[in-house]
């Protein structure tokens, strides 16, 4: 019999919890306060499944977007709709929700290496590392866990890979979800580059309105849709789409 629970990753669940939830207090005033983010759509997240569901958003800052995304989805597992303003959905966290980042991120410095214990999947990025442009073969290892978590729960990602807007949606995110067939919640964020700096540590402005969008559920034809179709239903769901410019 095991005396500590771990998540699928090997992270002790009652530190997670805590780890959570202490970030969730020190962040908290970032979007219900210094500034304050207005949410839509939130009734989406009612009745998700347990489990593989995907949501897809554009990017903004490194760690401040993800950060706003999981205190929005524990107010509204636990009843509130549209308002993180009852901060005791904090008690109980949702313990299996995951989001995608890469891993040269999550590991430089004692800040994102806490931060990544809540629940990140870090994967190698094929495209760019250390600020240049590389190319190099998909690694294995991630997609799998990326597939594991999503088994296990919910999974957060941002399909351009990137905090530059208008970049194209990667492949990998359409084959992803060709593969596991999940519920895929598209969810359109603002406001978070004019408050906060690019990794989403320090405040740059206050009295921003940032703004939360989440979407019905992304319709897909697994039988019919190809990975270019898919990529491009993403790129319009999360408005990164050319048209949009």
């Amino acid at each position: 019999m095991k005396l500590i629970k771990k998540d699928i990753f090997g992270r002790a669940l009652f530190l997670k919890k805590i780890i959570i939830q202490l970030i969730g207090l020190i962040s908290y005033r970032r979007f219900n306060g210094i500034n304050n983010l207005k949410i839509s759509g939130s009734h989406q997240i009612k009745n998700l499944p347990e489990r593989n569901v995907l949501f897809i958003s554009n990017h903004q800052t490194y760690f401040a977007d993800a950060t706003a995304i999981i205190h929005v989805l524990n107010a509204s597992i636990n009843g509130q709709e549209n308002s993180i303003k009852n901060i005791l959905y904090l008690l109980k966290p949702k313990l299996n929700l995951y989001f995608i980042a890469a891993k040269e991120t999550m590991s430089n410095g004692f800040l994102p290496r806490v931060l990544a214990y809540i629940g990140s999947i870090p994967i190698q990025r094929t495209w760019r590392k250390s600020g240049k442009n590389v190319k190099r073969e998909v690694n294995t290892n991630d997609i799998s866990n990326i597939n594991m978590a999503l088994n296990d729960g919910w999974v957060i990602t941002f399909p351009q890979g990137t905090t530059t807007p208008w970049t194209p949606v990667r492949k990998g995110t359409a084959h992803i979800i060709m593969k596991n067939k999940p519920v895929v919640i598209p969810i359109v964020i603002d406001g978070f580059r004019r408050s906060f700096d690019k990794q989403g540590l320090f405040i740059k402005k206050r009295g921003i309105t940032q703004t939360m969008c989440i979407k019905p559920p992304l319709k897909i034809n697994y039988e019919k849709d190809t990975i270019k179709a898919v990529v491009e239903k993403i790129e319009l769901a999360i408005e990164q789409h050319h048209s949009f410019l």
